[in-house]
């Protein structure tokens, strides 16, 4: 399974992970376009989410070139794509904490003017640090051939740094971690906080707490609340544990199973996002249904338009208005 300090990379977890790439690709894609396309939705919220795909999608990009390449040793293109990754994957980790923290000011402080407030500085922190200790990692010559010890072809901290954990936890690890403890807490708050109003709500007015609608629409939101931190861990806890198994030196970090989760886990954000906030939003879904329902009827009028067993022979078509304008007269007479 590796060779020293060389984890190996087999066709079957690149095709693996190169799909899951995709997935994210077109996920993070389709989130970008739907707040492009139907300006009524672009809510803050939605805003923030709109960043986070963008974050999202770099990263799909960059690591589904690493992936598909297999770096063996330091390149001037092994460093761009770690110094991209680098970027891209811990703006990542700031912009999915961003949102908690402005769904935290907006609905149990109840200030949206404050949490608007904030989405300047979310630029600030969720831009700013992942660009400067990308491009000090870069200038020390941290970023580049990891022999795939921490990730799955892909580049990041050179294997042979003698700060290399130092840099690990800066360019990525510290963050996630982080990550790991703040996003439970904000989303329980948030939840407790939603689960009280209802309450309150469904005492003094429970008329509109039992309309399905309401229960449909409150129980969705308590779903997302409660996926988003489950599902951000589920994805990234295999990095974290295969980073740990490097810091104790064990040989269990190279197993391909543990590989192809690491793999997965780091490049299917996107997707993960596009199917809660597109896939399970109603409006977005209906929209999206009635769009996919459009472009085939006009598909298929286009086809019947170009179908030879409809087109009019010549001179049909001026048969047809006659008998059409025949037919008008006889039922004026009548």
């Amino acid at each position: 399974m590796a060779d020293g300090n060389h984890t190996v990379v087999y066709l079957s977890e690149q095709v693996v992970v190169l799909f899951s790439c995709a997935l994210s690709f077109l996920g993070s894609s389709l989130i970008i376009l739907t707040y492009i396309i139907w300006p009524d939705l672009r809510t803050t919220p939605r805003k923030l989410l709109v960043y986070l795909s963008v974050s999202d999608w770099l990263s799909a990009v960059s690591y589904a070139f690493g992936v598909w390449k297999v770096f063996h040793a330091d390149s001037p293109d092994c460093v761009a794509q770690g110094a991209i990754s680098t970027f891209a994957n811990t703006s990542s980790f700031f912009w999915t904490v961003a949102i908690a923290v402005y769904l935290y000011v907006f609905i149990v402080r109840s200030s949206q003017r404050v949490a608007d407030s904030l989405v300047l500085s979310f630029h600030l922190v969720s831009w700013g640090v992942p660009l400067v200790i990308t491009v000090t990692a870069v200038c020390l010559n941290k970023i580049g051939y990891d022999a795939s010890e921490v990730s799955v072809g892909w580049c990041w901290v050179r294997i042979d740094a003698p700060d290399k954990v130092l840099w690990m936890l800066l360019t990525g690890k510290i963050w996630e971690f982080l990550a790991y403890i703040t996003l439970p807490v904000l989303y329980i708050l948030i939840k407790r906080h939603i689960h009280k109003a209802h309450a309150a709500l469904s005492e003094y007015r429970p008329i509109l707490a039992n309309r399905p609608l309401s229960h449909s629409s409150s129980f969705m939101a308590d779903v997302k609340l409660t996926l988003i931190p489950i599902i951000f861990i589920i994805l990234r806890i295999w990095s974290t544990v295969r980073f740990i198994l490097l810091l104790a030196n064990s040989p269990a970090r190279q197993n391909p199973v543990l590989v192809t989760l690491h793999g997965i886990g780091n490049t299917s954000q996107g997707a993960a996002n596009c199917i809660m906030f597109v896939l399970f939003t109603q409006p977005i879904r209906t929209r999206l249904s009635d769009a996919l329902c459009c472009c085939s009827k006009c598909r298929a009028e286009v086809q019947r338009s170009h179908d030879p067993s409809h087109r009019l022979l010549p001179g049909e078509d001026a048969l047809t208005q006659r008998e059409d304008d025949s037919t008008g007269r006889t039922r004026d007479d009548t």
